[in-house]
This record gives C-alpha cells, sequence and structure tokens, in this order.
C-alpha cells in the first residue's frame, strides 16, 4: 500500500502532507470534496457515490490515493488498470471506468488510467493536484506500467467556442497563447498529448469534449511515433 509524507510550502510556512490510500472511513469526506470541487454546471450525478467508492478500494485499492493536512483531507485521485492500444484511442470516460464504477478494471493492464483527481478549492494554493499526479505516476512505476492515461475536461473552451474549433483551442493552449484550467495545469504536472477525444463526458464547459493526456513510463522503451 501506499503511504508518502513530505512538506510543502505556502509562502515561508512548510506544511506536513500525507498521501496514501483511502479507505471506508475516508468516503464521506471525499464525496464532500467532490462537491467542493466540481459544482453546477457539473452534473451531480457524475460526483462519487458509496459503491463507486467501495469498488475503488476493492478492486484496485492502489489507485486509490488522496491527501491529507492536520488530519483533513484536502483531495484525492482515482485509477484502474486498462489494457491500452496507442493505435486505437478514441474511447469515452463511461466506457474505460465503467462510469466511475471500475468494474471492468483489468489487473493485467498496461495502462493506469486516471478516473478522477480533485483539490478542495481552499487547500489549491499547495500545488496537491500536481502532488496527486506524481504520486500515481509512482504506481506506474511500482507496477512497472507502460503509461498513465487520462482525458482532461476543457472548460475554457466554450468560452471562446464561437471562435474557433476545438482543435485550434487545444493547438492554442499548447503553444501557450492560451490558458485552459485542467489543460495547462496537466502539462504543468509532465503529461503529453495523445488525441482530442469528441463526446468524451457530459461536461457543457468543454462542449462534451476531452483531451487525451498521458506519462509514459521513462523505463520503458517504446518505438518512435
Amino acid at each position: 500500500m501506499y503511504r508518502k509524507e513530505l512538506y510543502l510550502y505556502h509562502k515561508d510556512t512548510p506544511i506536513k502532507v500525507i498521501v496514501r490510500n483511502y479507505n471506508k472511513d475516508d468516503f464521506q469526506a471525499l464525496i464532500d470534496i467532490q462537491r467542493k470541487s466540481f459544482p453546477p454546471p457539473f452534473p451531480s450525478e457524475l460526483l462519487w457515490n458509496e459503491e463507486q467508492l467501495t469498488n475503488h478500494i476493492t478492486l484496485f485499492p492502489e489507485g486509490a490515493l488522496c491527501v491529507e493536512i492536520d488530519g483533513e483531507l484536502a483531495g484525492s485521485m482515482t485509477g484502474l488498470l486498462v489494457d491500452f492500444n496507442p493505435s486505437n484511442p478514441i474511447h469515452t470516460w463511461e466506457e474505460i471506468t465503467d462510469s466511475g464504477y471500475i468494474r471492468n478494471h483489468n489487473p493485467g493492464g498496461n495502462t493506469l488510467y486516471v478516473v478522477d483527481i480533485c483539490v478542495k478549492p481552499s487547500y489549491r494554493m499547495l500545488d496537491l493536484g500536481k502532488l496527486l499526479m506524481q504520486s500515481m505516476y509512482d504506481v506506474v512505476l511500482h507496477k512497472g506500467l507502460d503509461r498513465l492515461l487520462g482525458g482532461g475536461r476543457m472548460p475554457g473552451y466554450h468560452k471562446v467556442s464561437n471562435e474557433m474549433s476545438p482543435e485550434d483551442y487545444v493547438e492554442n493552449v499548447l503553444s501557450g497563447e492560451m490558458r485552459d484550467p485542467v489543460i495547462s495545469f496537466l502539462l504543468r504536472c509532465g503529461r503529453t498529448p495523445v488525441t482530442l477525444v469528441e463526446n468524451y463526458l457530459e461536461d457543457e464547459e468543454s462542449l462534451n469534449y476531452g483531451f487525451l493526456m498521458e506519462w509514459k513510463n521513462p523505463f520503458k522503451t517504446f518505438k518512435e511515433e
């Protein structure tokens, strides 16, 4: 099981942080974090329920991580293992995560797929999302997987959708001409582009688009693309 202790700084003050696997005692706190992290218009039916969380800690506990500060949960990240074929990358979030229930978790899969990551707004100044992402990279290395993969929302796209295509929007974010709250965050975490997916997730702000991004295991050898 996973447990990591370290200090992060807020201004000049060191703050002790623990990243660990979450468990049943954490469920209500995890649900509360989601409510605060994904307010409307994010669909409330996509927020965690206890059955999903039970599956996470039962089917793939190594992929159920949370971050704790002074005994309070401040964020979480969840994944499952899938067998991903880079030559056939298109899928929806519902298909590949079993709508968050992960009953399709494949213990022999080659890829750790991100189901969700969220951080309580009051703690976001500490870069806990980046810490959780890096902790999940640890899981990729520990299990000898090929990559971490996930679809990022594009919540900034709705503001410019009348002016540009989603492809152009992504290119502008990648070039640094524009900033997207999620895609830009994932780039800072070390994720790299895979492909744009239409109807990836029900999300009004992204116009249902998702941008697949990966982190490849640096100890693996891949054919040149």
